[in-house]
């Protein structure tokens, strides 16, 4: 879907068709026609009207979300026709207020994959025109959410990838082609690596696979830097459970594990393309946890690169045991760090206690963790966060090692598994560490809003909105 941007006369530009937002019918000029069809001007709410080439889309109020879904549904009924062009007016009223949600929704609105298909659609050559007053006042937040937008439909794609072709060597060769895009740094370390710097929970994760795991490090390094960040994503391929195997139906859509890698290294494509002034390091921790004669086990005790050990008792809880590795591996090797971000489909706890939409963010210091929510809305996306407590720590506490990777309650287990990776962070970041359990955004197995079926790109237009957010 292209857009473009036309300062002529709004009756003047030429489209095939006419794109009208409503909050309500009263006052429109084909608002007997509306009536009559019985359209309601609510969210999700479109009716294409071929006499007077006009789609009409209805939205609920003026936020993000309600505005980028009504631009996405409008996109969509565009998809479904074969005409080539479509204009709205944003000159005037409330939807010139609100460019960055029109612009974001209609290109992730627009969004198909369809890699496996055997027959696929021609892809029409569609444009969107936004008719506007003043072209130099939006063409800052054009660039900036196509950039963002591209970065979400990057992070997709990698998603719905499915295991067979998207292994950790893929994983770590795709954050190689994006760094180039990008002009940034990126290294990628195998096994011998991470047996040579004891990571040795990451490396017990991936033993059984036949892929080998990689630890990817993605840099990017503006002069004179503002801030220093670091993300962390787990970047599970697949994710068969391993010795503690998942029932059939459970196993099916895990390529979905790879989503907070994902995040990371699409996040890190889009710094770099909108320059932000921030030093941003993106760590992923690609590995395939699979069933073999030499998988790890239940009752097995790994040793973390900073020498905490891990009594395993279920080999599904795996991501942790790679997120944990990766932020020693963070703090170890990155100084001066003010800000460690995590990003991961950990738990489906997370999913039962919030819902298949909503990113639980945890961490030690409220303000972050209310920033990070409120940057997670304001991108439009759902975020609430998650509390720790001190009961809940004590339900990881092990027998025969440190801390063991399930807690011993079946309640709590988003938190629990946060906590986990609290033992990870090092007492001078223990303020500075947020993390997100995308469980239930990650993926979806119906469209919803502006997402498709599949991947959804969650985690990374909150983060770019927090990390754009510092400098104001």
């Amino acid at each position: 879907m292209k857009i473009s941007i036309n300062t002529k006369n709004y009756k003047k530009v030429k489209a095939d068709l006419e794109i009208i937002l409503i909050n309500e019918i009263e006052d429109t000029k084909d608002e007997e026609v509306l009536e009559a069809l019985d359209f309601k001007a609510v969210d999700e709410a479109c009716i294409l009207l071929p006499e007077s080439k006009k789609i009409y889309v209805g939205f609920e109020d003026d936020t993000y979300d309600s505005i980028a879904i009504a631009i996405a549904t409008a996109v969509k009924k565009l998809q479904s026709t074969k005409y080539k062009t479509a204009k709205i007016d944003l000159s005037s009223g409330a939807l010139s207020e609100n460019v960055k949600a029109l612009i974001e929704g209609a290109l992730l609105g627009s969004y198909t994959f369809d890699r496996y298909k055997s027959e696929k659609k021609e892809k029409k050559k569609q444009e969107l025109i936004f008719v506007v007053e003043d072209e130099a006042s939006i063409n800052e937040v054009l660039n900036d959410s196509k950039v963002i937008a591209k970065a979400v439909n990057k992070a997709r794609d990698m998603v719905n990838s499915t295991p067979q072709d998207f292994y950790p060597i893929v994983m770590a060769d795709l954050a190689k082609e994006l760094a180039v895009d990008a002009g940034i740094d990126c290294k990628v370390y195998g096994e011998n690596f991470l047996e040579k710097n004891h990571m040795n929970a990451m490396l017990s994760v991936g033993r059984a696979s036949v892929h080998e795991s990689q630890l990817i490090h993605m840099s990017y390094k503006p002069k004179n830097a503002k801030k220093k960040i670091v993300l962390v994503g787990k970047g599970l391929t697949y994710d068969s459970g391993g010795l503690s195997l998942k029932p059939a139906d459970f196993m099916v859509t895990m390529k979905l594990d790879k989503a907070g890698g994902c995040a990371v290294m699409a996040t890190l494509w889009a710094v770099a393309k909108l320059g932000l002034p921030y030093e941003v390091h993106g760590i992923v921790g690609a590995v395939e946890n699979m069933v073999g004669g030499d998988a790890y086990k239940p009752d097995d005790v790994l040793v973390a690169k900073n020498g905490k050990t891990i009594e395993v008792r279920n080999t599904d809880a795996e991501g942790r045991l790679v997120l944990a590795d990766c932020l020693c591996y963070a703090q170890d090797e990155i100084e001066d760090i003010d800000y460690i971000f995590d990003y991961a489909t950990l738990t489906g706890a997370c999913v039962v206690g919030v819902g298949e939409y909503t990113t639980g963010i945890m961490g030690n210091d409220d303000i972050l963790k209310r920033n990070a929510v409120l940057s997670a809305l304001k991108s439009g996306e759902y975020a609430t966060t998650l509390d720790f407590n001190r009961y809940l720590r004590k339900t990881i506490k092990s027998e025969v090692a440190d801390i063991c990777n399930i807690a011993s309650t079946r309640y709590g287990g988003a938190i629990t598994a946060g906590i986990f990776l609290d033992n990870f962070i090092c007492e001078e970041n223990k303020d500075k560490w947020i993390h997100f359990d995308i469980a239930g955004p990650a993926y979806a197995q119906k469209s919803w809003g502006y997402n498709p079926y599949g991947g959804s790109g969650a985690g990374v237009r909150m983060t770019i909105e927090f990390l754009k957010g510092l400098g104001k």
